[in-house]
């Protein structure tokens, strides 16, 4: 069993080209001998985004607070809000944004491929 509290994770900023203000807490990754699935929390700050972007995990998300856009392969913007869920298949196109005040914060569940640490996604070309 693992057993922490989120709190006891630092968060960590994203530095990839295209994402700006998000940090990320990785509650759960392959180092925590767990091959399955990763679990982290998300921070968005205001005005916090990803670009437009795919990968070959699926991610359940579920917001816990704040609101924002999501879009999809169709590029239509879809407001989010605390409660709802989120969930992207592998490979599709997705961009989420934070389009509120305050953080828009999310657990997202991500499945760790053969391999790969948890702690980042496989780009689809791989």
């Amino acid at each position: 069993m693992i057993l922490r509290h989120a709190d006891e994770v630092p968060p960590e900023e994203i530095k990839k080209p295209g994402f700006s203000n998000i940090k990320v807490r990785f509650l759960l990754t392959a180092a925590d001998d767990n091959p399955q699935s990763a679990l982290w929390i998300l921070e968005y700050g205001p005005g916090g985004s990803t670009d437009w972007h795919r990968h070959q995990e699926e991610h359940a998300i579920y917001l816990l607070e704040g609101e924002g856009v999501v879009v999809g392969d169709d590029k239509d913007e879809v407001p989010i809000h605390a409660g709802d869920v989120v969930y992207t298949r592998p490979c599709e196109n997705h961009m989420i944004m934070n389009t509120g005040t305050d953080v828009l914060k999310m657990i997202c569940a991500v499945p760790i491929l053969s391999g790969k640490t948890g702690r980042k996604t496989s780009p689809c070309d791989e």
